[in-house]
């Protein structure tokens, strides 16, 4: 019988999928030498993969995630290679052991960790933390490129932008809809973002090993030392891409701070004038740019040589930042019946720098 431990998310709590069902969890536990799990302590994550993490019975701390989907095998693939060229190089939690059969992977448990999502919900993902955060991502696109995967990033989707498939439209929600409709609706932004996507070739000279997936959240802070997490996007690319994901994570911050900053600084009933939204919005972004900026000098001072002597790096991690915007629109509608205003606001706001990138590496903070 499972056990009535739960993991918090918001206001919402999960159960993990019931071990009993499970059975190949326990059997690979027991296969690596760690013993089986303890269902007393067993609790589970949010995410796209089933996962369970708590001790055994012989005392070991570990995380278990079970990939999903028909792609699994390659994610897999990617996360191993990745853990294999990490060594002592990059701080991430250490991987135990694997079943490719039934997807599993096993990693030792960070004790008492919290992730990025939580510590920026805290106002606690500080300067410093950033600092360590580029100092990560430079080790990451410091590693051999040997046995990392070479297949182009499937993001942005550009062959949405002329279509949806049928089976995607099928299948997506009234908000996945109304997205896809502004992007359709608007050929500039498509026409960004598909020099975006050619930008990231073979010819350009700073590509190197990336994480592929470069969220606040991919971070965790257990002992004292920030973790980076999460390898299935892992590949040869445009080291830019994690750059600007990061930065966007910042702007994406700032835009769903907005409604909450005209809240607290008006009057009860005021409807806030367009000069004050945006006023409010360079507030927010100027609010967090020291972050980026603490982030981005520790990277640079860290990255290989091959990246430093990138002149276009600056202006292609702020179009990186823009998209990062639209892919979080995209995320969010997936999941829900209608677009938000915040979703749209940090849109418009994705679309403005895609559009023109140099113009934002300033305010962005991704300056040397």
């Amino acid at each position: 019988m499972e056990t009535e431990s739960r993991t918090r998310y918001g206001s919402h709590r999960f159960a993990p999928v019931d071990l009993d069902s499970v059975p190949q969890v326990d059997a690979l536990l027991a296969q690596i030498g760690v013993g089986s799990f303890d269902r007393n302590t067993v609790t589970t994550s949010l995410g796209r993969n089933d996962n369970w993490s708590g001790k055994t019975h012989e005392g070991t701390g570990v995380f278990v995630k079970r990939f999903n989907g028909p792609d699994r095998g390659i994610r897999m693939s990617r996360t191993k290679a990745f853990c294999s060229a990490a060594g002592e190089s990059v701080t991430t939690p250490q991987l135990l052991g694997s079943d490719e059969e039934n997807g599993l992977m096993v990693f030792a448990r960070l004790s008492d960790g919290r992730s990025g999502a939580e510590l920026v919900a805290d106002d606690a993902f500080d300067e410093a933390l950033c600092e360590e955060a580029g100092k990560a991502l430079a080790a990451v696109h410091g590693l051999e490129p040997g046995g990392f995967d070479t297949a182009p990033h499937p993001l942005p989707p550009t062959d949405n932008l002329q279509a949806v498939p049928f089976s995607f439209y099928t299948g997506a929600t009234a908000a996945e809809l109304a997205t896809w409709r502004l992007l359709h609706g608007d050929p500039e932004l498509a026409d960004a973002v598909r020099r975006l996507r050619q930008g990231d070739d073979e010819s350009l000279p700073s590509r190197c090993p990336i994480h592929g997936d470069m969220r606040l959240d991919q971070f965790l802070l257990a002992e004292g030392e920030l973790h980076l997490t999460d390898f299935e996007e892992a590949r040869i690319g445009d080291p830019a891409r994690d750059i600007g994901a990061f930065a966007g994570e910042w702007l994406f911050q700032a835009a769903r701070n907005i409604p909450v900053t005209l809240a607290e600084s008006s009057p009860v009933g005021h409807v806030p004038t367009h000069e004050e939204i945006i006023a409010t919005g360079v507030g927010e972004i100027e609010r967090r740019s020291p972050l980026v900026r603490r982030f981005y000098a520790a990277y640079l001072e860290h990255a290989p040589a091959s990246v430093r002597q990138d002149e276009e790096l600056a202006t292609r991690a702020a179009a990186y930042a823009g998209w990062h915007m639209l892919d979080r629109m995209l995320a969010s509608a997936s999941s829900s019946t209608r677009l938000s205003p915040v979703s749209k606001a940090a849109a418009g706001i994705g679309r403005t720098v895609l559009l023109n990138p140099a113009e934002f590496t300033t305010s962005l903070g991704l300056e040397a």
